[in-house]
C-alpha cells in the first residue's frame, strides 16, 4: 500500500510521523507534494524519509491512497488538476475544512472513492481527535483503513457527514478554547504569586490529567467534578463564581458559533467549486 499526500504542512507531516512510527506504512512508501516555493516543508518531508515532488499528478500516479492536506480555498484547484489521473483504484481522503463530499465528488470521476476527515491539531503530538464520513462509493474496507490510519495519531470515529460541521465546532476548534483556558488558569496562578513557567506547567498538566480521567474512568464528568468539591471548600466557591459568570453557557455558545461558521465556509466552498 502506497500513500500520497498533496500538501506537506504540519498536519501532513504529523500524519506521516504517526503512521510511520506506528509501522502502518514505511516512509519510502509515502510521497508528498507541495508548491515549488515551499522548500521548508518539502525538506521536512524528505527528512522523514518520504519521496517529494512539486507535481500533484505525480503523487496520484504513485499512490493507492491520496490524502489531500491543503487549504480549503485551493482544494477545487487541486482536484481539477489531478482529476485526469484519478482512477477507481484510488482512495481519496480529504482533511480540508468545510469541503463536502458532494463538492469533491463533482470535481472527480464519478466512481472515485472519497472519505472526508476532520482531524485537529493535537495530531501533531499523536493526541488528535479525528472523525470521518464516507462518500457514496467508499467501501467498508476504505472506512476501516482510514480508521486505522488516523488511530495512529489519536482517536478516530466515523460519523454521518451531517455531523462534520458540529465536530469542527467542538474538537476542530476545541484546542483553541482549551489553550485559552490554560492561559487564563496560568494567569490566575501568576496573580496569586506562582512563577509564570510553573503556573503554565501546572495549568496544562491539570487539563491533561483531568482529560485522561474523563477518558479512562468511565464516569460522568459531573461525578469526577464532585470528587474535587468538598462542602464549604475552595473548589465549590470557585465553581459557583464560574457558573454565575456563565462559563458553561459561553462554551456551549462557542461551539455553536464555530459550527455555524463552518457551515458558512462549506457553502462558500461549494459555490466556488461550481463557478
Amino acid at each position: 500500500m502506497s500513500i500520497g499526500l498533496i500538501g506537506a504542512g504540519r498536519i501532513a507531516q504529523a500524519i506521516v510521523r504517526g503512521i510511520t512510527k506506528a509501522g502502518f506504512v514505511k516512509a519510502e512508501k509515502v510521497i508528498a507534494s507541495a508548491h515549488v516555493k515551499d522548500v521548508v516543508n518539502l525538506e521536512e518531508m524528505s527528512n522523514l524519509g518520504c519521496r517529494t515532488t512539486t507535481v500533484n499528478q505525480e503523487v496520484v500516479k504513485n499512490s493507492d491512497v491520496v490524502i489531500v492536506a491543503v487549504k480549503p480555498t485551493v482544494v477545487s484547484t487541486v482536484l481539477k488538476d489531478v482529476a485526469a489521473v484519478v482512477s477507481n483504484k484510488h482512495l481519496l481522503v480529504s482533511v480540508a475544512l468545510g469541503v463536502s463530499l458532494e463538492t469533491m465528488q463533482r470535481l472527480l470521476p464519478s466512481e472515485t472513492r472519497i472519505i472526508r476527515v476532520m482531524p485537529n491539531t493535537p495530531i501533531v503530538v499523536m493526541q488528535g481527535a479525528s472523525v470521518f464520513a464516507r462518500g457514496e462509493k467508499a467501501t467498508f474496507e476504505d472506512a476501516d483503513f482510514v480508521h486505522r490510519l488516523f488511530s495512529c495519531v489519536g482517536i478516530c470515529e466515523e460519523v454521518p457527514e451531517g455531523c462534520m460541521d458540529a465536530v469542527t465546532g467542538l474538537s476542530g476548534s476545541g484546542p483553541a478554547y482549551i489553550y485559552l483556558i490554560i492561559e487564563s488558569l496560568a494567569d490566575g496562578g501568576v496573580k496569586m504569586g506562582i512563577p509564570r513557567e510553573l503556573s503554565v506547567k501546572l495549568a496544562a498538566q491539570t487539563v491533561l490529567g483531568a482529560a485522561a480521567m474523563a477518558m479512562n474512568e468511565g464516569r460522568h464528568t459531573g461525578s469526577l467534578k464532585d470528587d474535587v468539591t468538598s462542602p464549604a471548600g475552595s473548589t465549590i466557591h470557585a465553581l459557583h463564581l464560574l457558573e454565575k459568570s456563565g462559563l458553561r453557557a459561553m462554551l456551549i455558545s462557542a461551539v455553536e458559533e464555530a459550527t455555524n461558521r463552518a457551515r458558512a465556509l462549506a457553502n462558500e466552498a461549494k459555490q466556488t467549486s461550481t463557478s
